[in-house]
């Protein structure tokens, strides 16, 4: 291990959680940056954690960066965060009684710049949700920062009956593939 300082370039709690458990001292800088992107979501994950941590190295030269961005998509369609309530029951019905993936894109720029990066996919099925449940689940207001509108660590835990992958990328960062990017860039 070296000690370069560490940013994660995100504000999502959940990521912070788990970056604590590398051990590693960090701090976090999530600047903003577009988040729009039309690209197929394995490869939009990439792009937006790419973007968040090109944002942040450019205002921390000489630390090492680390960025994430998770979509949620069914049908090869992604859900972001819902607009409101509305569309949280939208995508919540469509990911009823089916199975979906989550896409995570970590990506770690080094102390002298470099770039790496990749995804990872997980598979979820939730079981069949009726309509109540799921306004009952939208008025706990749980999914409403959400990729996809639920957390797997939550109360969306009571409906996913499968999951075929890491279980803390569909949380937000994929511990494995983080580890393996730091290791990278001699940090772990």
């Amino acid at each position: 291990m070296n000690d370069t300082p560490l940013i994660l370039a995100s504000a999502s709690p959940r990521r912070r959680e788990l970056m604590a458990l590398t051990g590693l001292p960090f701090t976090v800088d999530a600047p903003d940056v577009d988040e729009s992107c039309s690209l197929p979501p394995r490869e939009a994950v990439m792009e937006l954690s790419r973007r968040k941590a090109l944002a942040a190295a450019a205002l921390h030269p000489g630390c090492v960066i680390l960025a994430a961005d998770t979509l949620v998509a069914v049908d090869d369609a992604a859900l972001g965060k819902p607009r409101d309530a509305e569309d949280a029951f939208r995508m919540l019905r469509s990911l009823s009684g089916r199975w979906h993936q989550v896409y995570t894109g970590v990506t770690v720029v080094d102390a002298k710049g470099a770039i790496h990066c990749e995804a990872d996919s997980t598979d979820v099925h939730f079981e069949a949700m009726s309509d109540e449940a799921i306004r009952r689940y939208i008025a706990t207001g749980e999914p409403m920062d959400k990729a996809g509108a639920y957390a797997v660590q939550g109360i969306a835990g009571l409906w996913i009956d499968q999951l075929h992958g890491s279980h803390t990328n569909v949380i937000g960062l994929p511990m494995a593939l983080t580890r393996r990017l730091l290791e990278d860039c001699g940090l772990l």
